[in-house]
């Protein structure tokens, strides 16, 4: 029983910090869906290209720029990628949200073949420039890798809070998300709200990829599959939920980092999608739509 304690509390650490990655992924989720109803199905195929044109950048394939250069660089991409997947999508989302959606896994597989076309099957390595410390606190060992998540996620996820919270942008974003008719019948812009989304999502995966890919290595699938546990980071807190994205970040990690400890980490996905299935049956519009409602 002792050496189930014992690992636990470092299994919880290391599941929260995980989870603040998948959170970041779920809030670019629900950033689009509140605003114009499509679930994104590119967005790990997008973020994951512009991991890999972060490496392009930096390590000389494309350019031989310093790392932050090569994010801003990268950055700029996807916010020009959101801009034209939305121009490509507006007149579906005005006319079906079922076929938006679709036409998300088209543009996803595009940016994967954009991927596979520039850099290659292969899979490379994309290091984070972050301390490389680490102490014992209590039991835990905190890495810097671990510190940096922690900041740059809150940092992040208060940022966005702010400006859907306390900005004209995001009063007009909480309106569109509530009742978008009587939005646009009030003299607001609804594709200008659905591009803030879209662009605030490509921003928000290109951050989720960076930090997660330190990780592991990348290849052209690593972020799509990050994505994954992201997807089901939104079911669980709900798509139509800011802060039910991000507990359901928190919870997936935990929960995935316990079971691949405990039980089995080759049925790590079957479980992802025991979670997924029970939270629809349970939790339809997410933990938080349960227990205080649904907040804009």
């Amino acid at each position: 029983m002792s050496d189930i304690f014992r690992d636990l509390f470092p299994l919880l650490w290391s599941g929260m910090i995980t989870g603040c990655l998948y959170a970041l992924g779920a809030l670019g989720l629900v950033m689009i869906f509140k605003s114009s109803r499509v679930v994104n199905f590119s967005h790990g195929n997008v973020a994951g290209f512009a991991a890999f044109l972060i490496y392009g950048f930096s390590s000389g394939a494309l350019m031989q720029l310093s790392w932050g250069a090569a994010v801003l660089l990268a950055i700029l991409a996807v916010i020009a990628i959101a801009c034209l997947t939305y121009a490509v999508i507006a007149p579906l989302v005005f006319e079906s949200d079922l076929t938006a959606t679709i036409a998300t896994l088209g543009i996803g597989l595009i940016a994967q073949g954009a991927t596979l076309l520039i850099f290659g099957a292969d899979i490379v390595s994309l290091d984070l420039p972050v301390p490389r410390f680490g102490m014992s606190v209590l039991g835990l060992f905190i890495t810097g890798y671990d510190l940096t998540v922690l900041a740059v996620a809150v940092i992040t996820i208060a940022i966005l809070f702010f400006v859907v919270d306390f900005t004209k942008l995001g009063v007009a974003f909480r309106a569109i998300s509530v009742n978008p008719f009587a939005a646009e019948v009030c003299g607001l812009n609804l594709r200008s709200v659905h591009l803030f989304s879209w662009i605030v999502a490509a921003v928000l995966g290109v951050v989720g990829a960076l930090l997660i890919v330190p990780t592991t290595f990348l290849s052209v699938t690593t972020v799509a599959s990050f994505m994954l546990q992201a997807f089901a980071a939104a079911v669980i807190g709900g798509f139509a939920s800011l802060p039910g994205a991000l507990v359901g970040g928190i919870l997936i990690g935990v929960l995935m980092n316990l079971f691949t400890f405990y039980v089995s980490p080759e049925f790590s996905s079957t479980f992802l999608l025991g979670v997924i299935l029970l939270a629809l049956n349970i939790f339809p519009n997410g933990i938080l739509a349960r227990v205080g409602g649904s907040r804009v």
